[in-house]
């Protein structure tokens, strides 16, 4: 199949739709090369690479509507190394962790770290989400915003039910391309590979005071903390405008671009109406056709910006997968251990919504000529 070739007007101008890294824009690369050598190679602690983190904090601040007392904090590593330093610095005694998807699964195992209880892990059928349940002993619930494994997307609503708990959220693949309240939330962190469109090693997040606070009082109890893995030191050094160890620079540079190109062009409500398109294409078509169907049956549980689509058996979508990939298309594969017939496209904030369109002409055509 991988000799079939598409026809150059069903081709999208990008083909890139991985879930992550995603696309990166052209115009964040020019940024890259223009800016990188005044910081690259320079000290994080000296005013250039400081200035830098400065802007992307505020740009992020900006970007999130973050309310008075939220702070934007930077550290070292991936959404894994976040989740480890929540277990050590976020997590009194217990959490409650919603399963639905890898990224949730990974957090209730960081949860589970010897000095805590064992957490409390509410899981749900695969394709569906679930729900926060008000639970005596639980000072932290946490789940995704949305889950990049199954295209699941879940509220981000403030448990006010139980003051004294923190609600944490995992916005991995949603912050910056899906609407939400910052006030639902004591922390918002993410790895800025998806709808930031930038590189790895470093993880954000949006703290409020009460979650700042909590971080405070585990830091003076005692505790053991691993310096790299302590929160206090990433707020402590955020305030500096700098980073524990030797930030991504080259990955500050993308997100500062990409920042002022969201920020620019109507901020968090534009990237969230613009993926909300981008997906619905792809949904909408889904349902129009007899050979395919949206995996998550729930619209309310669809993701914005990660559509996984499920294929009749007689159609093998790893071959459409393969044929779009010979001709320029990439990344559509489906998650590798959901060991699904789908497609996995991303919709990121970055992607054109006519490109969508494009990439559902290409899959219509390799369909149409399977076996020919």
């Amino acid at each position: 199949m991988s000799n079939l070739i598409i026809p150059t007007e069903l081709l999208p101008d990008d083909g890139r739709f991985g879930c992550g890294p995603s696309k990166v824009r052209k115009g964040q690369l020019e940024h890259l090369l223009e800016f990188s050598a005044s910081v690259m190679g320079t000290s994080h602690r000296q005013a250039p690479v400081k200035n830098l983190v400065g802007r992307v904090r505020t740009g992020l601040a900006d970007l999130l509507r973050a309310p008075a007392g939220y702070e934007v904090i930077i550290g070292n590593g991936g959404s894994t190394a976040f989740w480890d330093a929540a277990a050590f610095s976020l997590i009194l005694r217990r959490s409650q962790n919603l399963v639905f998807g890898e990224f949730g699964g990974k957090f209730a195992a960081a949860a589970a770290a010897p000095f805590l209880e064992a957490p409390d892990v509410v899981k749900a059928p695969a394709g569906s989400r679930s729900e926060f349940v008000v639970t005596e002993g639980v000072d932290v619930y946490a789940w995704p915003q949305n889950e990049t494994s199954t295209g699941v997307m879940a509220p981000v609503t403030r448990v006010v039910a139980d003051p004294n708990a923190l609600t944490v959220i995992d916005a991995t693949s949603a912050a910056a391309g899906i609407d939400y309240e910052a006030d639902q939330a004591d922390v918002y962190y993410f790895a800025p590979q998806k709808n930031l469109a930038s590189d790895g090693g470093l993880w954000m997040a949006l703290f409020s005071p009460a979650a700042i606070e909590r971080v405070e009082q585990i830091a003076a109890s005692g505790r053991y903390i691993p310096e790299f893995l302590s929160l206090k030191n990433a707020i402590d050094n955020s305030r500096l405008n700098q980073t524990l160890n030797t930030p991504a620079v080259a990955t500050l540079l993308l997100i500062e671009n990409q920042l002022d190109w969201i920020n620019g062009c109507g901020g968090l409500a534009w990237a969230s109406a613009r993926t909300l398109e981008s997906s619905s294409v792809l949904y909408d078509w889904a349902e129009s056709v007899p050979f395919a169907t949206p995996y998550v049956t729930d619209p309310e549980h669809r993701s914005q910006v990660v559509a996984t689509i499920d294929f009749d058996d007689a159609i093998d979508a790893a071959a459409i997968a393969k044929t779009l990939r010979a001709n320029g298309i990439s990344d559509t594969e489906p998650y590798r251990k959901l060991g699904r017939n789908q497609l996995r496209v991303s919709t990121f904030t970055a992607i054109e919504p006519e490109d969508v369109r494009q990439l559902v002409r290409s899959i219509e055509f390799v369909v149409q000529n399977l076996g020919k």
